[in-house]
């Protein structure tokens, strides 16, 4: 008995750390499977990445992150179901992840009546941290460590009209949930600066060939091609404009930076320019900790979406820091210590200071908080030496 005693101390002596108490459940939910796939096992392995790291620190409240994963494969019906499941069968404290704004907008429901925060770090819906606002709702669980549609409309229309000078564009975005407010965010954007497209294309996911939308803008006189969609679709889009010979400038939404994208394309991605949180190539002290920390954990150094992977990553750390300031894993008293979080986070975007408020659960709020990027030799890479120089200066 002794000496079983004796072993079972020592084992606890060589492991980093002991744990003494239950760990902390944490869900991780997004598409491991399917078209947006690479968004969602980057997302996922950027939270291992972070949990790796603060386990080894001591875990939170002397407790271990354990977290619960699952796949929703992009699919309304299934992320509904994941949400349901983490909540009622895995009693999870709070959620990271979805990929899909359609899959966010059928599932946050579920963790907004438990009282559950779920910390949103891929999907860009800008409706998705407004579809529980006062007075409807008193409190508001959801929380996004992304940037919104609203802020990358802005972008990709100041690239365009300000800094291209092309007034002449041409929308072409798909039916889903993401592709229809990403395209109403695009119209806002233009209308502000009193234009309006020359041709608004919807498409059906998956469709085998989209040349004749393209084909329709092209006969529009459209000037550039401002795009909403996933990266499988998008291919498709770089791909019609070349067959028809037709080289027009392709700008839109952070998907682009997908490697479908860029692998499907190939050349005929070269050159398109899209709104990023993160690009690999930042020199900041911070992100290079991050890549290599990545590395270490995941065991591959390349990233499929680099900013899928730190946006998890940092909503890891920023949830961690709640918790150890709630001093508690109850739903509501998370939320508070989300909205009136006291410790700066430093995360792989930024160094996070008071991210969210009450009336306010974006962790990006404004373009400077933001790059613009493009497709260069097949890899994302700054499109301006402005926007390299900041990052590594942030």
């Amino acid at each position: 008995m002794i000496a079983s005693l004796l072993r079972l101390f020592l084992l606890c002596l060589c492991a980093t750390p002991c744990w003494a108490a239950d760990p902390i459940r944490i869900g991780m939910s997004g598409p491991f499977t399917g078209a947006a796939s690479a968004v969602g096992v980057s997302m996922r392995d950027g939270v291992r990445t972070a949990v790796a790291e603060i386990n080894a620190a001591g875990g939170v409240l002397g407790r271990p992150i354990e977290v619960i994963e699952r796949d929703d494969a992009s699919r309304n019906d299934r992320g509904a179901a994941v949400a349901q499941q983490l909540i009622a069968r895995d009693k999870v404290v709070a959620t990271i992840g979805i990929a899909n704004t359609s899959v966010a907008l059928a599932s946050q429901h579920y963790y907004q009546n438990a009282r559950i925060p779920v910390v949103t770090a891929a999907a860009t819906g800008s409706l998705i941290t407004r579809q529980f606002l006062p007075p409807a709702y008193s409190d508001n669980y959801v929380f996004r460590v992304a940037c919104p549609d609203a802020l990358q409309a802005l972008m990709i229309v100041d690239e365009a009209v300000e800094r291209r000078r092309l007034k002449r564009l041409a929308i072409l975005h798909d039916a889903t949930n993401y592709g229809q407010l990403g395209r109403a965010d695009l119209v806002t954007a233009l209308d502000k600066r009193g234009l309006h497209p020359v041709s608004v294309e919807r498409f059906n996911p998956g469709l085998a060939d989209l040349s004749a939308q393209v084909l329709r803008a092209r006969r529009a006189g459209a000037e550039a091609i401002l795009t909403y969609g996933v990266g499988p679709d998008l291919t498709k889009i770089a791909n019609a404009a070349a067959k028809l010979g037709w080289k027009v400038p392709l700008i839109g939404s952070w998907t682009l930076s997908m490697p479908e994208f860029l692998d499907g394309a190939g050349p005929n991605a070269e050159g398109a320019r899209m709104p990023q949180t993160f690009v690999l190539e930042s020199a900041h002290p911070r992100a290079q900790a991050f890549r290599d920390a990545w590395a270490q954990t995941v065991g591959v150094e390349r990233m499929p979406s680099p900013a899928a992977a730190a946006q998890g990553y940092d909503a890891m750390l920023i949830l961690a820091a709640a918790i150890r300031q709630a001093g508690s894993t109850e739903g509501p008293k998370l939320r508070d210590a989300l909205e009136h979080l006291i410790e700066p986070v430093d995360g792989a975007l930024m160094t996070y200071v008071r991210p969210f408020s009450p009336n306010d659960h974006e962790a990006i709020k404004s373009t400077r908080m933001v790059y613009l990027a493009e497709v260069r030799d097949g890899r994302i890479v700054f499109a301006y030496d402005e926007d390299r120089k900041r990052a590594g200066a942030r």
